[in-house]
């Protein structure tokens, strides 16, 4: 099947030539000239990639990379400019782009990138989707000694020994697929599948599929009759996550799953039956989605009957050191070193720092951490700089920063020496004798 790409540029002459080129190597392009026309495109067609001006008439494209990725994570956007300047470019890296290219200087590395984004893309799609048959998540291994998580704990072990179907509250990165294991894999179903499909991957259409099957027939490309997750699930548990982003018209599908346990694969009038278990997860509050209409306020209530709220990283600091220490030893154990620690100093700024990405970014920031790491002990300079600066700026060096800025750039380019030797406006041999200097 081709990639899906969506080139936004408002010149109409570029964006077509755009196309025609992109789309002569078996990609199926579609085109919007404005920020908004791109987000109406989103909402109905499964986009792989977005290749997207940073100047546009209703917005930056730089501010765009951040509303598509907050409404469709798994969507790459690679931003293409005419004048790109170094700002823009960290912008975009850091609120979640692909890549940054200039008109006329990176033209050669659109097809190649396009390949690159598209392929994550759909790696990210097929991972949305996790089919067990087997697993041992058990309640221990949850870490954490503070109040809250222990309160979660102890509630997701009362609803592991019921039937009653289970809502999990909480930001993104909060642990929400850990606790839904752990049920599963301590109830009465942990012999059957669990079976965990993200919501927010999908368009509606493809969600729909997803869940409830096709007939063969049923719509262009249905070749096969295929069974839906449901159906997989049966007897066992389905784990919907962010259900918030779940469109409502299959919401009015899914309330029929649970109160009759019955459905149709689409394109079929044969009635199929299941048994099936189902936690749901959400990082928005669905009160709001319901006074939105974007909700339905009867399958609001047929989920709150058990919800566990599971805490933000920040309001348990007494948990970080444990949590850190924990990926500190999975990272050693993959890379094969010695087991990696982390100074008094360093540590104390872990601890004091807000994780707005929670449990999901602390680990990101240790796995890249012990890249830089000199040895078996990680340092403050080997932090971020956001974290560094959390404590306020005193204590940081112009070296620090400076290393820390181009370990950054060259972690966002892939490693590309000349691409964020550009990026950072520096000769290639300065950016050489800078990575010696500071051991990058």
């Amino acid at each position: 099947m081709p990639l899906n790409i969506l080139i936004i540029d408002d010149e109409e002459q570029l964006r077509k030539l755009l196309t025609r080129i992109i789309s002569l190597e078996g990609f199926h392009v579609f085109e919007a000239g404005t920020t908004r026309a791109g987000l109406s495109l989103l909402a109905h067609e499964q986009i792989d990639v977005v290749l997207c001006d940073v100047k546009l008439p209703d917005g930056n494209g730089v501010d765009f990379v951040s509303q598509v990725k907050s409404a469709y994570p798994l969507t790459e956007i690679i931003l293409i400019t005419a004048f790109g300047n170094i700002g823009d470019g960290i912008r975009a890296m850091k609120n979640g782009a692909f890549d940054y290219l200039e008109k006329g200087n990176d033209n050669d590395r659109i097809i190649p990138l396009l390949h690159q984004a598209g392929q994550k893309a759909v790696r990210s799609r097929e991972k949305a989707v996790q089919v067990n048959e087997k697993g041992s998540t058990e309640f221990k291994t949850i870490i954490g000694k503070g109040t809250a998580i222990a309160e979660a704990t102890r509630l997701a072990g009362k609803a592991a020994a019921s039937e009653i179907n289970v809502l999990l509250l909480g930001e993104t990165g909060t642990g929400k697929e850990v606790f839904a294991n752990a049920i599963h894999y301590q109830s009465k179903r942990a012999d059957k599948p669990l079976v965990a499909l993200n919501c927010s991957a999908f368009t509606k259409e493809l969600l729909e599929g997803e869940l409830f099957g096709h007939k063969a027939g049923a719509y262009t490309g249905a070749v096969k009759d295929k069974k839906g997750l449901i159906e997989i699930a049966d007897g066992g548990t389905l784990f919907l996550d962010e259900i918030g982003e779940m469109h409502i018209e299959l919401q009015a599908k899914l309330l029929r799953v649970l109160e009759l346990g019955e459905f149709y694969r689409l394109g079929d009038t044969k009635k199929i039956t299941v048994d099936v278990r189902l936690i749901a997860a959400t990082n928005r509050q669905l009160t709001d989605e319901i006074a939105a209409g974007r909700f339905r306020e009867d399958l609001y209530y047929r989920l709150n009957v058990f919800s566990i709220l599971l805490p933000p990283l920040r309001e348990r600091p007494e948990d970080i050191p444990l949590l850190a220490n924990h990926f500190l030893q999975q990272v050693s154990m993959k890379e094969h070193r010695q087991i990696l620690t982390i100074d008094t100093s360093a540590m104390r700024l872990l601890s004091g720092y807000s994780f707005k990405g929670n449990i999901r970014e602390l680990k990101n920031i240790l796995q890249r951490a012990a890249v830089l790491s000199d040895g078996g002990l990680i340092k403050v300079s080997d932090l971020p700089y956001e974290v560094q600066k959390s404590n306020g700026e005193s204590s940081l060096s112009l070296e620090s920063i400076e290393k820390e800025h181009i370990s950054r750039i060259l972690a966002s380019t892939g490693g590309n020496k000349a691409k964020a030797a550009r990026v950072l406006q520096i000769g290639l041999a300065t950016l050489y004798r800078k990575m010696q200097e500071y051991g990058i």
